[in-house]
């Protein structure tokens, strides 16, 4: 976030930045009475040790003791930890690298961003301790369960022109699904339909109203029941792809969401979601030279659908 001119900010630890919260009006006798009550799930013990050990700070640097009295409209800024936070076993690829941008080829499982139990194993902090680049920022982002291209901004007096080419739909986005073939449907064709949220704090479904999802659909190849499908959407909506998959009876396989909200549980890293961003193109804001990125990855449940097949005929 922009910080106010004379704002101090604590440096990124381990490629780790800090988190941030304003204090809002309030009659808490301490900062530590106001964070054990705003964030549940985190103990007071655990807060008086990170105050202890030095990580939570207010605007102006001071450190924050259990003991520090409430003060109403100052930012405190905290650094979050994950406990036992497991690897994940697949790595990111580094596909472009300039002053203004690194592009990523990021795997199956990865998050982009620290949310939830993932903090240091996300794309973001991985670069961040790969490259020494404290300021980089996502551009844009995929899901955890999709594979494929992110783009992330290095410098930030221009990271606003090319969040605007997202924002402008000035960004030609290219993905590859593995999902069911039905030889009823007339390809390609576009899915226009409304997208919100469903209730449930996982998943979006498609209700009536005016569209703001635009999804083109085409096939690439099919073998046996399946097929490869390029997905072009026109939006950004949340879950848009595997909604608007799920919709035309083409759910993507290994979506563990759609049409079907299966229960949490162990990762199933032998059985990812099928779907991967596979090329992005513009006309970079800066040089004004078309960029185009391409992944180096494939999606495999096609060519194991076509041997399991082979292996069943006679």
């Amino acid at each position: 976030m922009t910080q106010p001119a004379g704002h101090f900010v604590p440096p990124a630890r381990h490629g780790v930045g800090p988190s941030c919260i304003g204090l809002p009006a309030g009659a808490w006798p301490t900062t530590l009475d106001f964070l054990t009550e705003r964030f549940p799930a985190i103990s007071r013990d655990v807060w008086c040790q990170r105050m202890v050990e030095g990580d939570v700070v207010d605007e102006h640097g001071v450190p924050v003791t259990p003991l520090s009295p409430y003060q109403s409209h100052v930012r405190v800024y905290y650094y979050r930890a994950v406990p036992d936070e497991p690897r994940i076993p697949f790595e990111e690829v580094i596909l472009f690298q300039d002053e203004q941008l690194v592009v990523v080829d990021k795997p199956h499982f990865l998050p982009v961003v620290p949310s939830g139990g993932y903090l240091t194993e996300t794309v973001l902090v991985r670069l961040k301790q790969k490259l020494g680049i404290d300021t980089l920022v996502p551009v844009h982002r995929i899901d955890r369960d999709t594979a494929g291209l992110v783009m992330f901004s290095v410098q930030p007096e221009t990271r606003a022109c090319y969040h605007a080419l997202f924002s402008q739909r000035n960004v030609k986005k290219t993905y590859e699904a593995i999902a069911p073939w039905r030889d009823d449907l007339e390809l390609p064709l576009t899915r226009t339909s409304r997208i919100v949220e469903a209730g449930h704090f996982m998943l979006q479904h498609e209700v009536d109203g005016s569209p703001n999802a635009i999804t083109h659909v085409n096939v690439l190849e099919v073998r046996g029941q399946r097929a490869r499908y390029a997905l072009s959407p026109v939006t950004g909506k949340r879950h848009q792809l595997r909604v608007h998959m799920a919709a035309l009876g083409l759910p993507i396989v290994g979506d563990g969401l759609y049409p079907i909200l299966t229960p949490e549980g162990q990762i199933d890293y032998a059985n990812p979601l099928q779907l991967l961003a596979k090329s992005i193109e513009f006309i970079d804001p800066v040089t004004g030279q078309v960029q185009r990125f391409e992944s180096r990855r494939t999606l495999q449940a096609l060519a194991t659908a076509e041997i399991l097949l082979n292996a069943a005929t006679p």
